[in-house]
């Protein structure tokens, strides 16, 4: 097995245990974004939940934020060995609503360029390397920039090979993204398409994994979208369909209300603590859980 790249150098991908394959530990959504509940400023509160994930029997966390939401990967390397957790930084970008001015005005290949460089020398000039590629979409449609900016990423995969994650608003344009990364030559057995769950709908699920993508569910414990009860029926949903080894499971618990290190909750334990214990009370087998929690993201980050 190849090696995953953490934001302190690449590890060995054998051994590890639970993964959570989207979370985000520092954030700073741009000035458009008015929610300031989505920005996670605090160093020591951020450490403490990477901590509470590293006591639960977190092995590897995968951190989320782009270059248009705040990134900053010295702070998540320090993080990373202070709680003693290997950290997966990202290069590349959430949607076109945050998307910066150079955005627009820079060419696709040099858009892919920057992401090269963030994964194979270093992010924004230092030491530390993205470990996968990001790019995203709106809802039920895709921005001129947000097709320029999957392009980028699927080129940029192309050269380092680096794995790919890409948000949907919604959980919409999921196929649509994965065409345009297609396009560009993508094998899709290295792409995750995000928030899934927030689309509860079976036959897109599987639609997704029948081109050899993997279905991420990352609302766990969001009873504003759904309750719990949905997300059991869509994994279960895809075990049947065949799929299990497409399937990863995350927080996303972007917001400091969400993080027991800001003061809010349920916190990076809730799912090794609450809904694992619940997929095993709900009848999912032991084996398609170590499959979905430690396998499938440590196969899917491996590529280094």
């Amino acid at each position: 097995m190849a090696n995953i790249r953490t934001v302190n150098g690449d590890i060995s991908a054998e051994g590890l245990g639970l993964i959570y394959s989207h979370e985000h530990l520092i954030t700073c959504p741009p000035a458009v974004q008015k929610d300031r509940d989505l920005e996670l400023a605090s160093y020591e509160c951020s450490l403490q939940e990477l901590k509470n994930f590293r006591d639960v029997g977190g092995t590897l966390l995968v951190e989320a934020t782009t270059l248009d939401y705040g990134r900053d990967p010295a702070k998540m390397a320090r993080m990373s060995k202070e709680a003693g957790v290997p950290v997966v930084a990202v290069s590349g970008f959430n949607k076109a609503a945050y998307f910066p001015l150079w955005v627009e005005t820079t060419p696709v290949n040099e858009i892919a360029d920057k992401m090269i460089r963030d994964v194979s020398e270093g992010m924004d000039g230092g030491p530390h390397k993205a470990g996968h590629l990001k790019s995203g979409g709106s809802y039920n449609f895709i921005h001129p920039l947000e097709e320029k900016t999957t392009r980028a990423v699927g080129r940029a995969h192309c050269e380092t090979g680096a794995p790919i994650w890409l948000h949907t608003e919604a959980g919409t344009m999921g196929n649509e993204m994965l065409d345009i990364l297609e396009d560009e030559g993508v094998d899709l057995s290295h792409v995750v398409i995000g928030h899934c769950d927030r689309n509860a709908d079976p036959y897109y699920h599987k639609s997704i994994a029948d081109r050899g993508a993997h279905v991420q569910f990352d609302g766990v414990s969001k009873v504003k979208y759904y309750p719990d009860c949905i997300r059991i029926a869509s994994i279960k949903a895809m075990l049947d369909a065949g799929h299990g080894a497409r399937l990863l499971i995350s927080g996303d618990m972007g917001r400091a209300s969400y993080l027991a290190g800001y003061g809010g909750g349920p916190g990076f334990s809730y799912i090794a603590t609450k809904f694992i214990p619940r997929m095993r009370d709900e009848g999912i087998p032991e084996a398609a859980i170590e499959q979905i929690f430690k396998k499938t993201p440590a196969d899917w980050l491996a590529k280094f």
